[in-house]
């Protein structure tokens, strides 16, 4: 079943079929695309939401973190050596896993055990049209 936030990101998508953004409906990488989507929303948001509870008991957070680290390990693992969570293409998983994981400095969770994860959140705050949005939402200058 699908997040909200999941439907969402595909219905932005297909306003614009040639962005790219999502893969083509009923293909296998439309359902891949679903799949990450999903994880993403449920095994990696749901464990960073307690965090911004500032009454979150230490032994809490502690067990966030744990679970984050596994989520962690996994997207690392599955990523590979490959730019997107996709492969080679951005997609709306991709903007989504950088909302979330651009959460870490805020709520004082560490990434640097994942390098992987620091150079893809790199990657995607370079691409000029995320460099566009950061500055249209005043979170750079």
């Amino acid at each position: 079943m699908l997040t909200e936030g999941a439907i969402i990101l595909q219905y932005i998508a297909d306003q614009v079929p040639s962005s790219g953004l999502a893969p083509a409906a009923s293909t296998m990488e439309r359902y891949r695309l679903a799949e990450w989507l999903n994880y993403i929303a449920t095994e990696v948001h749901k464990q960073y939401s307690p965090l911004f509870n500032p009454k979150l008991p230490p032994e809490w957070r502690e067990n966030q973190l744990n679970l984050l680290a596994k989520r962690y390990d996994y997207l690392t693992q599955r990523m590979g050596s490959l730019p997107y969570l996709m492969g080679e293409r951005f997609t709306v998983a991709d903007a989504y896993l950088f909302v979330v994981l651009g959460w870490s400095p805020r709520l004082k969770v560490d990434l640097g055990p994942w390098p992987a994860l620091t150079e893809y959140l790199g990657r995607i705050a370079a691409r000029p049209a995320v460099q566009a949005a950061l500055k249209a939402e005043g979170l750079t200058q």
